[in-house]
Parts: C-alpha cells; sequence; structure tokens
C-alpha cells in the first residue's frame, strides 16, 4: 500500500464485508493481509536473524534485545516527508507534540508487537486543526527482535483535543512519500489531508462520471498552495460514497495519481438508500436468483462505483453457480453514463466480487463478458476463466494471444469455463444464427489494486 493509510479503508471495507468469503472481520482481514505482506518484505533480513532467534529467543521477544545490539532494517528507508520542521497549524505547539511523543504506545499485532524503539527519535511530520478534527502524522521507529522498521502514524481526535485524548487512527509504510487521511459521512462534514514531501505541489478533484463511451472523467483539478506539499480540506457531507482525486508533483514529475480512499458512513444499516423491490423484480426479469441476495450485491456493486440507486439502472445478465455458490453477473448504469459489469459469487452476506468492469453503451447487450478467477477463500490467481454469452448467441469462441480461436462449451444458463494462462492477453467473441459476430470483449486481467473506481485503470475498463 502506497500512498494512502489504512485508516482511510477502514469504513469502507466494513461497508463491504460482504466481498469476503469468510465470516471474518473485514477489517481485521485486511490487516492480516498487509501484515503478511510486510512480512514477505522483512524476508531476508528474516532470515538473517533466524540462527540468533532460535538460540536466544531475541526475535521471538521471549528475551529483551540488548541495548548494545544493533537492529536490521527490514528494508531500504528514505524519510521523504520527515524532512524538515513540523508542517501544519499546529506545528508550533510544542507542549502538544510533546504530550503526544509520550502517548504514542506500541503497536500491536496478534502475533507480535512492534515496539517504539527510541521515543526521542520520533519525528512529527505534520499537526493540525483541520475542520472538526485533530490531527497528528508522526514517524515512529519501531523494533520486534533484531528487526528495525518505521511507520508513519495519524493520531486523531475532536479540534482542540488534549495529547491525552488523541488516538491511533492508521499507519503506512514510513517510506511512503505521500500519504493522506479523510472521511466523510452523509449528515456531518469530513475532512481530507494530503501531505506530500517539501516543495511539491498536491491537486484534488471532486466529482465525476462514467461517460458513454466507457471512461472516468474526473472533475476539475484544484490546485492547493504551491510548494507547501499539503492540502487541508473540509469536505461537505455526502449521500453517498465520495470520489476525490490527488494528484502530487514535484517541478515536471508526477509523485502520486490515485483516489484518496476516502472512507464514508451512511444512516441506513447498507450505509445506502434501499433499492425498490421493483426495481430488483424488472433487473431479474425471468432469472432466478434469491432477491435479499441480489439486493445485496447490487448494493455493494453501488457502493464500489460510488452511486446511488436513483437514476440507476440495474441488468441481470447472466445468473448460474461458481464453486458450488449462486452467482450472477449484473450491470449498472447512471443515467446518460458508462455501464459498469459486476461479477459476485456466494451469498447474501459472504460473497465475492469476481470483476468489475467498465463498458461503452453501444454494444454492450451484445458483447460476451469473461472473468478471471482466483482460488475459492484465497488471493492465488487460477488460469479458470468464467465465459457468459449474450442473450441471442449461438456461440462463443476464445481467443489467447495470436493463437486460433476455439469454441467455449456453454452449459443451459449461457456460461461456460476455459483456461487462461494468468498472464495473456485472450478475447471472447460471440456469433449470433447466421454467423455474423454479435460483440467481442478483452479477457480483463485481474485486477491489483481495487481501491479506486471501476474504469479508471485500463484493468478495469474496455480499452479495445
Amino acid at each position: 500500500m502506497t500512498g494512502n493509510t489504512e485508516s482511510t479503508l477502514k469504513n469502507v471495507l466494513e461497508a463491504e464485508a460482504g466481498m469476503l468469503d469468510v465470516t471474518d472481520d473485514p477489517w481485521s482481514g485486511f490487516e492480516r493481509r498487509e501484515r503478511n505482506h510486510k512480512r514477505r518484505r522483512r524476508a531476508v533480513a528474516a532470515g538473517v536473524v533466524v540462527a540468533l532467534a532460535a538460540a536466544g529467543g531475541v526475535q521471538a521477544g521471549l528475551v529483551p534485545l540488548p541495548g548494545w545490539a544493533p537492529g536490521i532494517q527490514v528494508a531500504g528507508f528514505n524519510a521523504a516527508l520527515a524532512e524538515g520542521p513540523v508542517r501544519g497549524s499546529l506545528a508550533g505547539d510544542k507542549a502538544l507534540l510533546e504530550g503526544v511523543r509520550q502517548e504514542i504506545k506500541d503497536v500491536e499485532d496478534p502475533d507480535e508487537t512492534w515496539r517504539v524503539a527510541d521515543r526521542e527519535a520520533i519525528k512529527f511530520v505534520y499537526a493540525a486543526d483541520v475542520g472538526n478534527e485533530r490531527l497528528v502524522l508522526a514517524l515512529v521507529p519501531l523494533r520486534f527482535g533484531f528487526l528495525e522498521d518505521n511507520s508513519l502514524i495519524w493520531y486523531t481526535g475532536e479540534a482542540g483535543a488534549p495529547a491525552s485524548k488523541l488516538t491511533e487512527s492508521g499507519r503506512t509504510d514510513g517510506g511512503d512519500s505521500v500519504v493522506t487521511y479523510g472521511g466523510t459521512t452523509a449528515d456531518r462534514p469530513g475532512t481530507l489531508v494530503v501531505v506530500g514531501p517539501r516543495g511539491s505541489t498536491v491537486s484534488v478533484s471532486q466529482g465525476f462520471r462514467y461517460t458513454p463511451e466507457g471512461t472516468v472523467e474526473h472533475g476539475p483539478a484544484q490546485v492547493q498552495p504551491a510548494g507547501t506539499g499539503l492540502a487541508e480540506l473540509t469536505v461537505p457531507p455526502s449521500p453517498t460514497p465520495v470520489e476525490m482525486k490527488v494528484t502530487v508533483t514535484s517541478g515536471p514529475d508526477t509523485i502520486y495519481d490515485g483516489n484518496a480512499n476516502l472512507g464514508w458512513a451512511g444512516n441506513s444499516p447498507t450505509g445506502l438508500p434501499e433499492l425498490s423491490d421493483a426495481t430488483l423484480a424488472a433487473a431479474l426479469g425471468d432469472r432466478d436468483l434469491d432477491r435479499a441476495i441480489l439486493r445485496s450485491w447490487v448494493n455493494h456493486a453501488l457502493s464500489d462505483a460510488r452511486l446511488g440507486p436513483d437514476g440507476t439502472a440495474v441488468t441481470v445478465r447472466w445468473t448460474g453457480t461458481v464453486n458450488g455458490q449462486p452467482a450472477a453477473l449484473f450491470t449498472i448504469q447512471p443515467r446518460g453514463g458508462g455501464v459498469l459489469a459486476y461479477a459476485i459469487h456466494g451469498v447474501e452476506t459472504s460473497y465475492r466480487q469476481d470483476l468489475r468492469l467498465l463498458l461503452p453503451v453501444p454494444g454492450v447487450a451484445e458483447r460476451p463478458i469473461a472473468w478471471r478467477m482466483r482460488a475459492e477463500g484465497k488471493d492465488d490467481r487460477t488460469d479458470r476463466v468464467i465465459v457468459t454469452a449474450p442473450v441471442g448467441a449461438e456461440r462463443v469462441e476464445l481467443q489467447i494471444g495470436g493463437a486460433a480461436p476455439v469454441a467455449v462449451a456453454l452449459d443451459g444458463t449461457g456460461a461456460g469455463t476455459a483456461a487462461v494462462p494468468g498472464s495473456a492477453e485472450a478475447r471472447v467473441t460471440a456469433y449470433g444464427k447466421n454467423g455474423s459476430i454479435m460483440g467481442s470483449t478483452p479477457v480483463p486481467p485481474f485486477e491489483t489494486d481495487s481501491g479506486g473506481l471501476p474504469g479508471d485503470t485500463e484493468k478495469t475498463r474496455v480499452v479495445g
């Protein structure tokens, strides 16, 4: 994870618990995956100390590490954000910052504790009251046995709160050059803070639309004070999740260009206005799928796409089973905009999103759509591809790279499976009764970052 703190994702993950095909709390699952990612990064360093750890019990925390023992840095480290004095309106409040320094706690994980290595070495990056919040960003040196690391950690509370009332609200890698913090709700203003390197300039665009051509068009960029490396914004309440794009530049170079990943919370149990029964019935037509399951899945898709139900058309294109569980391919289309396809399998409260893809409007109903599958309950990629045919198709062919196309055997639901190597480009083409081409669609690659809008990257939109 680069440039965005865990805190900005927490509310989104809680709201999208159904995406997981396990019943664990989604925030815990996210933290677990983040720990696994960091452990892979630490693998080389950890290997060096295995013998020492086994001999002395130091790495496991059973024996305190002697003060003279050198730590092993888990990765190359460049504290880009910690250069120079503290920034923000509270930068000169030495009593507050010293109070925060004393309040900073060790970082606790279920199976390991990263202790504050040197409290005096904590470096404050940013401190300010923004809107209704008090925010402090600190670079904290941490140590776990022989291993050393650094984390950028946000501490937050109500505006004006003393150090003792600030709590950890997210952390990211200490070497990140850009970090963001923010969140909004349906009924009260929120905040967005972006901290980039000194001398850089931050631009923020709010709002977007899915164009009929199948692209994402963001709102005009608002350039923040040049050279400060900061954006400090109060965000109005919103009835749907807010989309804000952040760009950070330094001279001619773009340091960061991506979604702000604002958390959002609504007032209803799902967070969004409820879909009407009439909308669901019209979306299903004569297809067979439990209404509660469809409602849950479409609500998830609307949240993921930052759309509300009003003015959004919903169409179920296919229903069947995947890995023995109910599955569906459906589309949502905002009024006057592009078409977003989602493939999901599971049940009402525990399901997995297999596809999200932005499509242009012309010919969308005649397109076959296929998606790659991960191993059930895991993130491991497989070579299995689900292929669905449009209504009226006589056959669907799959072409892998420059090889000759091969027919895909379709079942009674109009779907089939095929094998495509994970890194191979592939395309599916549907043919009508007279052998004419109805439509052709690339098989999207695996998506590696699902934090932004569908269609904002080539992996989540049709480009040919």
